[in-house]
């Protein structure tokens, strides 16, 4: 499965100004991982978002936001924003804002030794 090239560049350069950025393919797609945490991805021309769960009900009624069902099934604090919602800068950085924000409020991981 492919996915945008140009929204990974656009991704890229808004998320660069934070330390520790690593870009994995993953879902078939692209992540965006802040700090071991994925903030971000693309799937196809998809733009997903990590949310927090408190969060997650309200942003679904933002335009051109919705479930991520990828595994066939919404899964909540994931999001799915159509290419319409993304097309400018400032709107990109409105939805990776979230997805940072979701980033620094995450309990840290467990590292497995």
């Amino acid at each position: 499965m492919a996915y945008s090239e140009k929204l990974a560049e656009r991704i890229t350069k808004l998320l660069s100004q934070h330390k520790g950025l690593v870009i994995k393919k993953m879902f078939g797609g692209i992540c965006f991982m802040l700090n071991d945490k994925m903030a971000a991805g693309i799937v196809e021309n998809k733009l997903m978002i990590r949310c927090n769960r408190d969060d997650y009900p309200e942003l679904l009624k933002k335009p051109h936001a919705g479930e991520m069902t990828f595994t066939g099934k919404p899964m909540k604090g994931f999001l799915y924003v159509s290419p319409e919602g993304i097309r400018t800068d400032k709107q990109l950085q409105k939805w990776l804002d979230i997805g940072v924000e979701f980033v620094k409020k995450a309990p840290p991981k467990n590292k497995v030794k």
